[in-house]
């Protein structure tokens, strides 16, 4: 690759790519097995093939997409093990953000945490639901004011997007969420971390039991059809 190449990449065009990729992997337009064409990307995301070849290697990097023989890049597919050890994990990194956050925040970021809770419980739409859970789990994470604990987060939050889509998409699972984390909050502003770990382990439990059903109704679909 030459200079220009590599110029390429790190401009705009590059980090497009990139973004726009990891975009359609979480929203699940590129769901598990979905092949990765530079010629077909390209000319969709209207770039040349050069930063779109870069993009497809940062995912792989990212564990995002793997190299199938005869069928090129694909987006990764996760076995029944993986899932259940990806939330095995954000088990533990998340109920130790929570256990963090509850000696650490300041009241300003609980009061922060309890509007975006309560703007959430209130919520009818699926998408709308879904970001605030994301801001509120994100400046939870700021509250816990560890940035190895962050690093470690983002990275597995990245494996977890290949499972696609939120659970939140359902009203009545935002609704329980939004419970699950008041009950963290509670402990939070009691300043009792060892009740806010255990309630927001109590609460990605909640979610993996969901997500597990998901995977298991689309497969036996999948089977079926």
């Amino acid at each position: 690759m030459d200079d220009r190449a590599d110029q390429q990449y790190s401009g705009p065009q590059g980090s497009s790519a990139y973004q726009r990729l990891l975009g359609e992997i979480r929203d699940g337009s590129l769901p598990p097995g979905a092949r990765l064409r530079e010629t077909e990307l390209a000319e969709r995301l209207g770039v040349s093939r050069t930063p779109v070849r870069e993009a497809i290697r940062q995912l792989e990097t990212d564990g995002l997409v793997t190299h199938v023989p005869r069928h090129g890049a694909t987006v990764r597919t996760l076995d029944y093990a993986e899932v259940m050890e990806l939330y095995e994990m954000r088990g533990v990194l998340e109920g130790t953000a929570a256990r963090l956050a509850a000696r650490a925040a300041a009241e300003v970021e609980l009061d922060e945490l309890i509007a975006l809770n309560d703007r959430m419980a209130a919520v009818e739409s699926g998408p709308e639901a879904a970001e605030l859970n994301r801001l509120f789990h994100a400046t939870l994470l700021d509250a816990a004011k560890n940035r190895f604990l962050a690093r470690s987060i983002a990275t597995l939050q990245k494996g977890l997007l290949i499972l696609g889509p939120t659970t939140l998409a359902d009203q009545n699972r935002a609704a329980e969420a939004a419970a699950e984390h008041a009950a963290v909050l509670e402990a939070m502003q009691q300043r009792d971390g060892e009740a806010a770990e255990q309630a927001m382990r109590a609460h990605i439990r909640a979610s993996q039991r969901l997500r597990i059903g998901a995977l298991r109704d689309s497969r036996d679909m999948a089977e079926d059809g």
